[in-house]
């Protein structure tokens, strides 16, 4: 392994999974998630749910120089004070609490971050903002859902002056699989892309050295490795 590639942590699912003989609870993340920041030039540590402890949390973030929150299930929505709409996927509370802990504890470093789809709602989430339970009550239609495993492509514009924008061009599609998004805001976040119907597809902290989340999914889209390469390149000079 070459001493110069940073080392990023990358969160993951507990679920059921079948192996041959065996079917058990196992530690699942797709790869598609992983490739991309190994083909920016960096190496990866996969984070399962665990019980959080204070003192885990800080030293597996010592060993870290970034993080990636993963796409996956609904945030509880108890988490931002709201009842849960009947599409909302039951809680994965255990998934929830880490991960919180653990950005909570990468952004107080100011490590570098990187969220992508539900990780985008964990961001905003942490910081205060809820979330929109089921977007097809708001855009009316279930355009941003994909269907089947097969991702759906929005138009997004990223916004001048952005640190997305230095990454990512400024209008072209993306593809979704989401039927939540942020609503509120969050405490210190601002939006960096939208799509053509209004609905928030990024936002970042400009207060930070490197804080961005895509509600689109970047892991899945052919033009999405300068965005990679931005956050491999900031969790370098972070170790640095």
């Amino acid at each position: 392994m070459s001493a110069s590639r940073p080392i990023i942590g990358v969160t993951s699912y507990l679920e059921q999974a079948t192996m041959g003989v065996w079917d058990v609870p196992a530690v699942f993340l797709p790869t598609s998630y992983v490739k991309p920041i190994a083909a920016a030039g960096a190496s990866i540590v996969v984070l399962p749910p665990q019980e959080v402890n204070p003192e885990a949390v800080s030293r597996i973030l010592n060993g870290l120089d970034g993080l990636c929150v993963s796409g996956g299930y609904d945030v509880d929505p108890a988490a931002y004070g709201h009842s849960p709409h009947p599409q909302t996927d039951a809680p994965r509370n255990d998934r929830d609490a880490w991960e919180f802990a653990l950005l909570a504890a990468a952004l107080e470093a100011d490590m570098p971050v990187l969220g992508v789809c539900r990780g985008a709602q964990v961001l905003n989430v942490l910081r205060g903002g809820t979330l929109h339970q089921h977007l097809p009550d708001v855009v009316g239609s279930p355009r941003h859902q994909g269907e089947n495993g097969v991702f759906a492509k929005v138009p997004v514009r990223v916004i001048e002056g952005t640190l997305l924008a230095t990454l990512h061009p400024l209008s072209r599609e993306v593809p979704v699989y989401h039927h939540q998004a942020i609503d509120a805001l969050g405490a210190g976040l601002v939006v960096s892309a939208w799509s053509d119907d209004g609905v928030i597809e990024a936002v970042e902290d400009p207060s930070l050295t490197f804080c961005i989340a895509a509600q689109w999914h970047p892991e899945q889209d052919p033009g999405g490795a300068r965005l990679y390469q931005g956050f491999v390149q900031a969790a370098r000079a972070y170790r640095a």
